[in-house]
């Protein structure tokens, strides 16, 4: 450790700090208020699967990543057991996989807007009810919006986050990096570490 100090310190220590804020573009606040936007695209694939992806434009989300409402939001849309979208379409023989969330990084989530995205990969008979199936998965969002936040859910998916971060394979160095660097454009110090994995804080209005 002393030594890999000493080399940062040699390196990095003459770049000039020019003392600026980092550039935020909150004021932007519906980048996607257009009439373009509320349609249903269809795209032809060029290796032959069929993909149906809802996407929505929320407000910036990158303050509450000690809570994490979309990681918590896309655990139970990607959930696979009895009761999930993804079990009902699968009876239907309507889809092979479902998954949704946010990356939590770069065009996904900034300062202006977070994207979040459910993706389901159909059977060549869910294509032909693609209109039924994202019925099923508007359904079931609007679900979880009645029934409101479980902290007894929210705690479940911190203690498997947490197991996970605790038992984590070691990554390579490089990588480990890159990551770190980016978590210090996007968390407080104190959370460098941990902010892109643990959760934190249950606040069932966020």
């Amino acid at each position: 450790l002393d030594t890999l100090e000493k080399w940062v310190t040699e390196i990095f220590s003459e770049i000039p700090n020019n003392g600026l804020p980092k550039p935020s573009f909150g004021h932007l606040t519906q980048p996607f208020d257009t009439p373009e936007f509320h349609k249903l695209y269809k795209v032809v694939p060029i290796r032959k699967v069929h993909s149906l992806s809802i996407t929505w434009a929320l407000p910036p989300q990158e303050q509450y990543y000690r809570v994490k409402p979309l990681h918590y939001i896309s655990w139970l849309v990607g959930h696979e057991g009895k009761g999930s979208v993804l079990s009902f379409l699968r009876k239907k023989f309507w889809a092979l996989a479902l998954y949704g969330g946010n990356g939590e990084t770069g065009f996904e989530q900034n300062s202006t807007y977070s994207i979040f995205s459910i993706s389901v990969t159909l059977t060549d008979e869910g294509y032909k009810h693609f209109y039924e199936v994202a019925h099923v998965v508007f359904q079931y969002v609007k679900m979880l919006q009645k029934r409101g936040p479980d902290k007894r859910i929210w705690e479940e998916i911190q203690k498997i986050e947490a197991n996970e971060f605790h038992y984590q394979e070691q990554t390579d160095p490089v990588d480990y990096v890159e990551s770190l660097c980016e978590n210090m454009q996007l968390f407080q110090k104190e959370d460098f570490l941990t902010g892109d994995q643990l959760l934190f804080e249950y606040k069932p209005e966020v």
